[in-house]
């Protein structure tokens, strides 16, 4: 058992004929909805000065990071994401959002961007808007850590991950940084049961699939398990088959998983109507445009 390299993942031996890659944050804990309103959207008013308007900010940054096909993604790239929306808004005129533009490059060598590669950047750079964006990324990690461990699994969870990880080579595919990764799995006694831990420095939740299912599986026994669509963007793009944790409705997730999905998985029987199906109810769960779109456009 291991974390942190890419050259680990590249190098996984298959121990068993299958290989289970699992989301953290919102797949296995309950800890999405936390951090976001807690931790990431508050900072994201207090470090940009956007007090007066905080439920605005709040709203948009909900949809991005929780209720929407970006949910689940790169804190970096939500952040664009988050500022493309708030330019739409309306009551964000005058608020002079920043328009990101050198973190948009580093968002555009379609490397996984880190806390460390911005916070390292805006040093050697002396940019300003880096700096600010290293700040903010910063005081999420000590607000997320200051949080403590007290976020359990969801019901079913551990139960399914210890069978998955009896039949199944379990790898954590996240981008949440690996310290916070490795403290939790080793708080709720989880840390055992995965072969290796992925967080966003090591690379974006599609190269974790490729180098880990890189040893050695066969046609269909690679599977993703996540609540995001970029979970499901990156088991397509190594093509794995993908089971989905619906937002909500976490708790029946699981134990679907464990009454249904890892039979089908292990007996070769998941492709095919069955997880069309599961794919269907997670898409209708995820829209892509917000509910203020019905505005008009805003030139900022």
């Amino acid at each position: 058992m291991g974390v942190h390299s890419q050259s680990d993942l590249s190098r996984l031996p298959a121990r068993h004929p299958t290989l289970v890659g699992v989301d953290s944050d919102g797949c296995v804990f309950d800890t999405m909805e936390t951090k976001q309103k807690r931790c990431f959207h508050p900072l994201l008013v207090e470090v940009f000065g956007w007090g007066a308007l905080e439920s605005v900010v709040r709203e948009t940054a909900e949809f991005v990071n929780l209720y929407s096909t970006s949910r689940g993604s790169n804190r970096f790239a939500a952040l664009v994401r988050t500022f493309d929306l708030l330019r739409e808004r309306l009551e964000m005129a005058g608020a002079g959002i920043p328009d990101l533009r050198e973190l948009r490059a580093m968002l555009g060598t379609g490397r996984s961007v880190s806390h460390e590669m911005v916070a390292k950047t805006a040093d050697r750079t002396g940019s300003r808007e880096l700096g600010q964006v290293a700040e903010w990324s910063r005081r999420v990690n000590e607000a997320v850590a200051a949080l403590g461990d007290s976020m359990p699994p969801f019901p079913h969870a551990r139960e399914a991950l210890e069978r998955i990880a009896s039949s199944s080579d379990l790898v954590v595919v996240s981008q949440t940084p690996e310290e916070a990764l490795i403290r939790e799995w080793k708080a709720h006694g989880l840390f055992h049961l995965a072969t290796r831990i992925a967080g966003q420095e090591s690379g974006t939740k599609t190269e974790h699939l490729r180098r880990a299912s890189a040893g050695g599986y066969g046609p269909g026994r690679t599977l993703m398990v996540g609540d995001a669509l970029g979970d499901l963007e990156a088991a397509r793009s190594v093509g794995a088959l993908f089971y989905p944790i619906l937002p909500g409705e976490e708790a029946d997730s699981w134990r679907r998983f464990l009454d249904e999905a890892h039979d089908r998985f292990q007996a070769e029987a998941y492709a095919g109507p069955f997880e069309e199906e599961l794919e269907r109810a997670f898409r209708e769960r995820l829209p892509e445009h917000p509910p203020w779109r019905k505005e008009p456009v805003s030139c900022i």
